[in-house]
């Protein structure tokens, strides 16, 4: 099964309404949808990330994961 490359469309589709910016740091990571799935998944609290398999989020969509929440965050402390 091949890992199709994402667009604008899907990242704002997963992850809802981002800043162009960040999703263009997201298409340039190179990230397949598979990658964008788990990070939209984590990012909506629907993994076992902390349940009993732990299962922590590396590779691209931890990358996708890790700039949507820094992002977040920095926001948060602008308020």
């Amino acid at each position: 099964m091949s890992d199709r490359m994402i667009s604008h469309a899907d990242v704002t589709r997963l992850l809802g309404p981002i800043d162009d910016h960040k999703v263009a740091a997201i298409l340039a990571m190179g990230a397949g949808i598979a990658d964008l799935e788990r990070a939209a998944a984590y990012l909506a609290l629907e993994s076992d990330v902390m349940g009993a398999l732990e299962k922590p989020l590396s590779g691209r969509a931890g990358l996708i994961y890790d700039l949507v929440c820094r992002d977040e965050s920095e926001a948060d402390g602008d308020r």
